[in-house]
């Protein structure tokens, strides 16, 4: 019996992940780095911390990782809050309405930074449908463990098995899944 959703947000709730690609995109030129399409989707539902980690390790940069991870940061914040319209995955408000309607406890975890997650839910008006925001950073590890979905669920007050979670990513399909939660 299904007590509370989580949902992701990148890919779920917005339709952010052309934008996310395309700052990294970005990034990876600026810093003259070389990434196949299919090895940045592998990152996909991924923090960045993970991410710029093991970049760093396949590819052997010279850039200390902290380095890329704050320039991604800073990057990302700038991109977003320049943004005209983030747009709201269609029948999406429709849908919380009624789960808020029928009283079902609602959380976001997402990998993204807490103050890009904090910038999207307010610039779409989507806050007032989550209980519990958390990010992979509050978390500690990031999508494909399973942290991000147990703390939403530990916040919610809601055992794991009783939980849903609506994702989009590989590695989020899989914290879902080594959470207990369908």
């Amino acid at each position: 019996m299904i007590k509370a959703i989580i949902f992701d947000m990148d890919g779920v709730l917005v339709d952010s992940e052309p934008f996310h690609l395309e700052i990294e995109n970005r990034q990876f030129s600026l810093n003259q780095i070389s990434i196949s399409e299919e090895e940045h989707q592998s990152y996909m539902g991924s923090t960045s911390v993970v991410m710029w980690n093991k970049i760093a390790e396949r590819h052997k940069l010279p850039i200390a990782v902290e380095e890329l991870i704050e320039q991604n940061r800073l990057e990302s914040i700038k991109y977003f809050s320049a943004l005209n319209e983030i747009p709201v995955m269609p029948g999406l408000v429709d849908l919380l309405k009624k789960l808020q309607a029928k009283n079902y406890p609602l959380a976001v975890a997402s990998s993204s930074y807490p103050e890009i997650i904090e910038l999207i839910l307010e610039r779409t008006s989507l806050k007032k449908y989550f209980q519990v925001i958390v990010s992979g950073q509050e978390a500690g590890k990031s999508k494909p463990e399973p942290d991000i979905f147990l703390l939403a669920a530990h916040k919610l007050q809601v055992k794991p098995e009783y939980c849903l979670v609506v994702e989009d990513s590989a590695n989020g399909i899989k914290a879902a899944n080594a959470a207990g939660m369908s």
